[in-house]
């Protein structure tokens, strides 16, 4: 049994590693994928390129076993869907081994609104990442639908290759993409948000730098030159 997690991943950080991990051990899954989009459909598009995002996801899952980086919605023109992923993955997996697929609760909220809902759920199980005691309404349209699928014990996933809804409490930490982007932009360091490799990899490529940011370096580094020649 795989796990599947997919987003923009830009950057990626502690927010998107530790749950996987944690959903790596509890579910004992083979291994959980992470799966960086190309083209957003219902959301901006990520800042930096996907050469970029895919080394820093390698760079961030380097050395953790079963943790690891599928790179095909890179490769494949248009919009990223969910469905188109999971159906190669079947193709490629066959028609046995279960597949879930890993999201936040605030994704499966929209979840009726996805490309074909339905059939994602005949290719793999949903796991809904909850915080610790997170309780939150669902629209009632969901709330209907998923109750006729949810299942309350991992060992159900393992029965089947898809179909079953689990909901299960991870630890959610607050940190956000966005905020990291802005902390980088403002030449402020967004250490111990996300792993030390993945910064290295922002600062070599100039990532998520605003134009005053990079002007006022640039004016520090003449500044620093004209010091060392009058020396």
């Amino acid at each position: 049994m795989i796990g599947v997690m997919g987003g923009t991943f830009d950057p990626v950080h502690f927010g998107h590693l530790r749950p996987a991990l944690e959903l790596l051990q509890g579910l004992s899954l083979r291994e959980v994928r992470f799966v960086p989009l190309n083209v957003a459909v219902h959301r901006l598009q990520p800042q930096a390129g996907a050469t970029q995002r895919a080394a820093m996801l390698r760079a961030a899952v380097n050395g953790q076993e079963g943790l690891t980086v599928d790179e095909r919605e890179l490769q494949r023109p248009g919009g990223s869907y969910s469905y188109d992923t999971l159906k190669s993955l079947r193709e490629e997996m066959g028609n046995d081994e279960p597949i879930c697929l890993l999201l936040g609760s605030d994704a499966f909220a929209a979840f009726l609104t996805w490309y074909r809902p339905e059939a994602i759920l005949d290719l793999a199980h949903l796991v809904v990442l909850q915080r610790p005691g997170e309780q939150g309404p669902l629209p009632a349209a969901l709330s209907a639908w998923s109750e006729q699928r949810r299942c309350c014990n991992a060992s159900e996933l393992t029965k089947m290759p898809g179909g079953r809804i689990l909901f299960r409490e991870v630890t959610r930490l607050e940190i956000s993409a966005t905020v990291i982007r802005e902390l980088v932009s403002e030449g402020r360091s967004p250490r111990y948000l996300l792993p030390d490799a993945v910064i290295d990899i922002i600062e070599r490529g100039g990532l998520y730098r605003s134009r005053s940011h990079e002007q006022r370096n640039g004016a520090s580094t003449v500044a620093r030159r004209a010091k060392d020649l009058r020396r």
